[in-house]
């Protein structure tokens, strides 16, 4: 009995370390990455604006082999909608919001496994032959199941290295003369 109640202690004890631990994250999050490519920013934004044009160098898209994917709303551009549900990536949905030389903004929702709604911008910086890429997500970080994740884990470390595998993605994509 006196075995039960040490770890029953213990336990208690950890779970309330959680929570303070978690208490203390800050109430949203940022995650950014960039790249410079040898190419002018109208050579990257083709890449970004289309949802059709993902699946040649997003780093989730083909980490599910029964993933389902819809397209609708614009082809490319404001009003283009994707969405996707899979066993390994859950379901959420994703639309471009805004457009230009400089930018696209997303609006990322996720309903499966977790309820998330974040923004995703896709910055775009000319100089000289180059385009710096700047990749950003950001977002509210409520406290289940955000800031008790991050007492483990940071959406920075989550999620960094896959955008930095997008975003070589996109460089090799808009650097290539065969690019369409």
């Amino acid at each position: 009995m006196k075995i039960v109640i040490v770890f029953v202690a213990l336990v208690a004890l950890f779970l309330a370390v959680v929570v303070i631990l978690a208490a203390g994250k800050p109430d949203s999050f940022k995650v950014e990455r960039s790249v410079a490519i040898q190419s002018g920013p109208s050579s990257v934004v083709k890449w970004v604006a289309d949802f059709h044009k993902w699946k040649a160098w997003s780093p989730w898209e083909n980490l599910d082999s029964n993933l389902q994917r819809t397209f609708s709303g614009a082809d490319s551009g404001v009003g283009a909608k994707y969405a996707w549900e899979g066993p390994k990536s859950g379901k959420g949905n994703m639309e471009i919001t805004a457009v230009d030389s400089q930018h696209v903004a997303i609006r990322l929702v996720f309903e499966k496994p977790f309820a998330a709604s974040n923004e995703s911008v896709f910055g775009m910086q000319a100089t000289g032959t180059q385009t710096k890429l700047v990749w950003t997500m950001t977002g509210p970080s409520p406290f289940f199941p955000s800031k008790i994740m991050q007492v483990f884990c940071s959406m920075d470390k989550l999620i960094g290295k896959d955008f930095e595998k997008g975003l070589a993605g996109i460089k090799k994509l808009a650097e290539s003369t065969s690019a369409p």
